[in-house]
């Protein structure tokens, strides 16, 4: 069973610096965290890059998809300025950037696969060719997640001795047939979707379950005293 930390900052720390930037790494490093989630896909050059929505318009100056722009271009566009005027110019960005500043901060990653439809193979082969590139061996290697089972099976075939994660909404009756098949130890489950019982089944079955993204404190004791391993919180701290 893998072995995470309690609590997992959510895009960087989402609710503390403009998600899935560099600064939200460094946000959930100064309150503690001991690992992050981030969101990955693919400009139109493939490189991979930190970005969570299909689309540019919720968190940058751009517009229109994100698959759609060069790595060139996207640097260019402001990814801070929605989220307060301290972030201004905060740039989107590349997957190599996020994982070089997460060990400089002695970060551990959960990397989510978030590709465009169509390119769940290629976003998988490529941002985790580069993550194995970069990941030291002498650090507990990244978990993979994905609500995509094609990605979930490229990582296995590129990077088979890291951990896998399956992403759900509301925790599917297969759910163990799914996960035995894609060969994950980890579920990563709505928490709003979750009673004591799945709970205790999923535990039973000897998995490790994640859930997103809870910002309450209580509920995060709850569920924890109900035996899940980990909350995905825009608040990541260190108790």
């Amino acid at each position: 069973m893998i072995v995470v930390p309690p609590q997992i900052g959510h895009r960087g720390a989402a609710g503390l610096a403009p998600e899935n930037t560099l600064a939200a790494l460094r946000a959930a490093a100064r309150a503690g965290a001991a690992m992050v989630e981030i969101d990955v896909r693919l400009s139109a050059d493939g490189r991979p890059v930190l970005f969570h929505d299909d689309d540019l318009d919720r968190t940058t100056n751009g517009t229109g998809p994100v698959a759609a722009l060069t790595r060139a271009a996207l640097a260019m566009l402001d990814a801070g300025s929605w989220f307060g005027p301290a972030f201004a110019g905060e740039p989107i960005p590349t997957l190599e950037q996020a994982l070089t500043l997460c060990l400089e901060l002695g970060l551990a990653v959960n990397i989510e696969i978030k590709p465009a439809a169509g390119y769940e193979v290629e976003t998988a082969r490529v941002a985790l060719s580069v993550a194995a590139s970069l990941w030291p061996d002498d650090r507990p290697p990244p978990l993979v997640t994905s609500f995509s089972s094609e990605a979930l099976k490229t990582a296995r075939e590129i990077v088979p001795d890291w951990s896998r994660g399956l992403l759900v909404g509301a925790v599917p009756s297969d759910w163990h047939a799914q996960t035995q098949e894609l060969g994950c130890a980890v579920l990563v489950a709505d928490q709003a979707e979750l009673d004591r019982s799945i709970i205790g089944a999923i535990g039973a079955a000897g998995m490790t379950l994640l859930v997103y993204t809870l910002n309450d404190r209580e509920r995060m004791r709850m569920l924890w005293r109900d035996g899940i391993a980990a909350i995905c919180t825009d608040y990541p701290s260190s108790s």
